[in-house]
């Protein structure tokens, strides 16, 4: 079946070129030109994606994602030409699956709407699904056993950095907020505290031996969060 994605921008050229783009990809389309018309068609249509500008004339974009995080859990990538990491922010906070900044490559777009669409299909548990592995080049995770390995080597983490790592594996490929890492993992008192959550990510790296200038697993997304890498 073609996986159905609504289209949501005021431009109507840009609207047209998304179109034509996905569905020369084996993608069926629909468009919406408004805060409100995006919000009845989710609705009506359910869409498998729904691709968002957050610049529509009637509803700023972060307040659709708002109204539809209370009825829906359907993926939102965010196309958009607001770059400032605090509105990135504000949008992944509110619930957007992912952000993409125009100008950008329907290469890159395609990419992000397969890692949405496959991660949807997967999401699981609050962690990692019980009696299943996991498993990104070297690095296995053993969620039944709570047990970390890096090709054959055993790596031992605290509680607080495997539980790290879970939600990072749980969403992967998405980037996830400072703030949605720390309140999951500590608690929503200490949300603007990052410095925990920069000392735990930079011990869980060390002991997957990363590679500073190139990152195989947990990728940094400068004054925003961290994802964890695609396979």
């Amino acid at each position: 079946m073609q996986p159905l994605v609504l289209v949501a921008d005021d431009e109507k050229s840009i609207r047209s070129f998304l179109k034509v783009s996905l569905e020369t990809q084996g993608y069926k389309c629909i468009e919406a030109d408004c805060g409100t018309n995006t919000l009845m068609l989710t609705t009506s249509c359910n869409p498998d994606i729904l691709i968002l500008d957050l610049g529509l004339p009637d509803i700023d974009g972060v307040d659709v994602i708002k109204q539809l995080r209370k009825v829906s859990q359907i993926p939102i990538l965010i196309v958009s030409a607001r770059g400032h990491d605090r509105e990135k922010v504000e949008a992944l906070d509110a619930g957007a699956d992912d952000y993409l900044t125009k100008p950008f490559s329907v290469s890159e777009l395609l990419a992000r709407i397969r890692v949405i669409l496959r991660r949807q299909s997967i999401l699981g548990s609050s962690e990692i699904q019980q009696e299943s592995t996991f498993k990104i080049g070297d690095l296995t995770v053993d969620a039944n056993k709570r047990r970390v390995w890096l090709a054959t080597e055993e790596i031992h983490l605290t509680p607080n950095e495997y539980k790290v790592l879970a939600l990072l594996i749980k969403h992967q490929g998405k980037v996830l907020t400072h703030k949605f890492i720390i309140e999951s993992i500590w608690g929503s008192m200490i949300a603007d505290d990052t410095q925990s959550l920069r000392v735990c990510m930079g011990n869980i790296r060390r002991k997957l031996k990363e590679d500073p200038a190139q990152p195989r697993y947990i990728i940094t997304e400068i004054g925003v969060g961290y994802r964890l890498a695609d396979d």
